[in-house]
């Protein structure tokens, strides 16, 4: 049977979905709330609707999972988020802080044609701005092994691979230093990272924690 989804259950599972991307604990229904910005009330009401599709799974209180056919149409939501976000940026001038409302905006009515024209016209890329990697049709994802930079020793030499974009402060000060996905990092100190020019640059916490590098 063809479920249709509206824009808010598509945020939902996309939302599940990203959280166990680049770490593995689940996310909790009031844990889900705070990302939304929604009332726990809400939350409770939309969980029920999707495990009565069949696309999550859980037991009242406990932590959220997406079932095989919950994944699959949370990467199909979250392919399109990211080819969107690549295609602002590298057709449409924007900054990679700028993209991310935008796209949340777009990727509930842009046609599944438009969307693969604009994969062919980008050359297929396999990642995001961010370094998020893109699913491919299939839901498919080819991800490196990664470590985030606030849990790495001192002493770890790795690329970044992704910075999350939930904060686009933290995005424009990045990139003041250069620092994005590809930028290869020495962290010297517990905040503390050179740069490929050889200087070394403080990080706030936050920032720490939104990096990630090769493990």
């Amino acid at each position: 049977m063809t479920h249709t989804t509206t824009p808010a259950a598509e945020d939902y599972l996309k939302t599940i979905y990203a959280h166990t991307e680049w770490q593995p604990d689940p996310i909790t229904p009031s844990g889900l709330a705070t990302r939304l910005g929604v009332a726990p009330s809400s939350v409770t009401e939309m969980v029920k609707k999707l495990a009565a599709i069949g696309w999550l799974t859980h037991v009242p209180y406990g932590p959220l999972s997406l079932t095989d056919a919950g994944r699959l149409r949370a990467t199909a939501v979250v392919r399109r988020h990211r080819l969107i976000e690549t295609w602002l940026v590298r057709e449409m001038g924007y900054d990679w802080d700028e993209v991310h409302d935008e796209a949340e905006i777009l990727e509930h009515s842009i046609s599944d044609r438009l969307l693969e024209a604009i994969n062919e016209r980008l050359g297929f890329p396999v990642s995001d701005p961010h370094g998020d990697p893109i699913p491919d049709a299939d839901g498919a994802v080819d991800r490196a092994p990664a470590i985030l930079l606030a849990a790495a020793e001192p002493g770890h030499t790795g690329t970044v691979l992704r910075i999350s974009d939930r904060d686009p402060g933290i995005l424009r000060a990045l990139a003041a230093d250069e620092i994005r996905p590809g930028t290869a990092l020495v962290l010297v100190g517990p905040l503390t990272v050179r740069l490929p020019s050889g200087r070394t640059r403080p990080l706030t916490t936050e920032a720490a924690d939104s990096i990630w590098v090769s493990a």
